[in-house]
């Protein structure tokens, strides 16, 4: 009888330990499948422009679906000087016939370079009327840069002449790369910062207005300035539709987070400046609606200012999701880390259920290619949700 209890304990040891490695073969395994898993939908870069001799910088582009299933990509691509903001540039175009995997490997222009500087920072809208609409900067010089827009009626194929979208007022407007939106009820909108009047000062602080247009972009108008009476410094911005029909205007600025402003007439005044819950250097974002989901999507620096390496830098570049509208974000994702990079710009292109483009410049400050580099991400939808 002992020794039959001791086979027994011995037996129930032996059971137990073959148990333990099976449950941790079976956990690794499971672990390694998760590992693939979340390698397969995890960011790929699939166009890098870099810079060259003649070519000193490529930044500030959008995307378009035509209707033959091919992705448009058009970017502000310098040719003469350090690749500054005033230097020449024309607008070149890409084509991916594979959902943006891969792309063509020639440029082809676009718009020539019509302004006395450059054209540069492209949107690109598919309208309620099934037009292409392109809009773009013509920089003439210093006191005078104006958004113009072209439209297309053959997907791409050809261009109207340009239409400037502000003629009520001269001056160096700034209307940021993938930022011109259509309300549902068909109203086009574009926020713009205006730095500076022919003969008056450059203002940092830019003065903020949403022009709109009920014509699809024959004409535009605009009511009033955003409201800001504190120091605070804003920029470059965008705007996104409420679900009860508002609009929310997310700017650049300056004291660690994005301003926010709110208009509930469809653009035509807004509320004076608040800061947001999206901490940020002095850095554009941007915000788009997930067409499958309703939730919104940000991309930005999250960058608060509390690591000394990276205070006041354009890095990480990072993705996050809100189900609320912006009151609350979860699902926050760096797609770049390093703290050599500079990351800003981005453009967002749903390109169906499961996969979205980025664009962006994807510089080095080593380096001194900031702006330099233009960088197309695919983004797989289950890789910003899990």
């Amino acid at each position: 009888m002992v020794m039959n209890k001791k086979f027994t304990c011995w037996r129930q040891l032996i059971l137990i330990v073959v148990n333990s490695l099976i449950v941790g073969s079976l956990t690794s395994c499971s672990s390694i499948r998760d590992a693939n898993r979340l390698s397969r939908y995890s960011p790929k870069t699939v166009l890098k422009l870099p810079p060259s001799s003649d070519n000193p910088r490529n930044s500030e582009g959008d995307f378009i679906t035509l209707q033959d299933g091919r992705i448009l990509f058009v970017y502000s691509h310098y040719t003469a000087g350090s690749g500054g903001d005033h230097d020449p540039a024309f607008l070149a175009g890409r084509i991916s016939e594979d959902g943006g995997r891969t792309w063509t490997n020639e440029d082809k222009t676009i718009v020539e370079n019509e302004g006395g500087m450059n054209v540069m920072s492209v949107s690109l809208l598919r309208l309620q009327n099934g037009d292409i609409a392109l809009f773009y900067l013509k920089k003439n010089s210093t006191e005078d840069c104006t958004p113009m827009m072209r439209i297309s009626k053959d997907e791409a194929r050809t261009w109207s002449d340009p239409i400037p979208c502000i003629t009520d007022r001269k001056g160096y407007f700034v209307l940021n790369n993938d930022r011109v939106i259509q309300l549902q009820d068909g109203r086009l909108l574009m926020a713009v910062a205006l730095h500076k009047t022919p003969g008056g000062e450059w203002m940092n602080k830019a003065h903020l207005y949403c022009y709109y247009s009920d014509d699809n972009g024959q004409t535009w108008q605009t009511d009033s300035q955003v409201p800001n009476n504190t120091d605070i410094v804003t920029q470059e911005p965008g705007l996104i539709e409420l679900k009860d029909g508002g609009v929310m205007m997310f700017i650049r600025a300056s004291g660690g987070f994005q301003q926010l402003s709110y208009s509930s007439d469809r653009g035509q005044t807004w509320s004076h400046i608040e800061t947001s819950n999206i901490p940020s250097p002095l850095s554009p974002a941007t915000i788009e609606r997930i067409p499958e989901t309703g939730d919104w999507l940000l991309v930005w620096n999250n960058n608060d200012g509390s690591n000394p390496e990276t205070k006041g830098m354009r890095t990480p570049m990072t993705v996050a999701v809100s189900k609320d509208e912006g009151k609350t974000w979860e699902k926050i994702k760096d797609i770049h880390s390093d703290t050599d990079g500079w990351y800003c710009y981005a453009a967002v292109h749903f390109v169906n259920k499961e996969n979205i483009l980025l664009s962006y410049c994807a510089g080095s400050q080593s380096q001194k290619t900031h702006l330099a580099v233009a960088e197309n991400t695919l983004l797989h939808i289950k890789w910003i949700y899990e």
